[in-house]
């Protein structure tokens, strides 16, 4: 994959925290593909490629990163909630 070089700025008190360059480009790289991800700009499978990962990786990630995989608006949770309610309930056998 072809790569850009840039420059970033952050305060030197992050690296009391731990955070080592290759670290924080993985956590800035993370940040926009999550950005245009959660923006609906990119696909969950362009999103893996980006981050070298699988899309089962990537959706993991987005899991232990707390960011949502599924985000309905209101009225589409409504319109799941109502067609769930119209299911056949099973016999339990």
């Amino acid at each position: 994959m072809r790569e850009v070089t840039f420059e970033v700025r952050i305060p030197a008190e992050l690296l009391e925290y731990g955070f080592q360059p290759d670290a924080i480009q993985r956590q800035v790289s993370e940040w926009l593909v999550f950005s245009l991800f959660k923006d609906g700009r990119i696909s969950s499978g362009k999103a893996a490629r980006l981050l070298g990962l699988t899309r089962i990786e990537f959706l993991a990630l987005l899991r232990r990163s707390g960011v949502a995989y599924v985000d309905y608006t209101p009225t589409e949770v409504a319109d799941e909630l109502a067609a769930v309610k119209v299911l056949p309930v099973g016999t339990g056998s």
